[in-house]
């Protein structure tokens, strides 16, 4: 049944993971599928190849920020 609402009103996203500042996952309150965005901005359906790789980028993307942190402690970072 959940299927069905999908494929007629389209998917409701909630965020579950932010990676990077542009790569997030999202999760389908209906239907439980997970996404991605892939390079290009679209959203994909999440594999296990793109669940791995999501998760190296996020890897890669903490230590440049603690780097950065460390670096230049004084220095005042701004998120929105």
């Amino acid at each position: 049944m959940k299927k069905i609402y999908c494929s007629f009103f389209g998917h409701e996203f909630k965020i579950t993971k932010h990676v990077t500042r542009h790569v997030k996952e999202f999760k389908c309150r209906h239907c439980n599928k997970q996404f991605t965005t892939d390079q290009s901005g679209n959203l994909t359906e999440l594999t296990p190849k793109l669940k791995e790789i999501n998760a190296v980028l996020e890897n890669i993307h903490n230590r440049r920020l603690l780097k950065r942190q460390k670096q230049y402690p004084e220095l005042l970072v701004f998120r929105h």
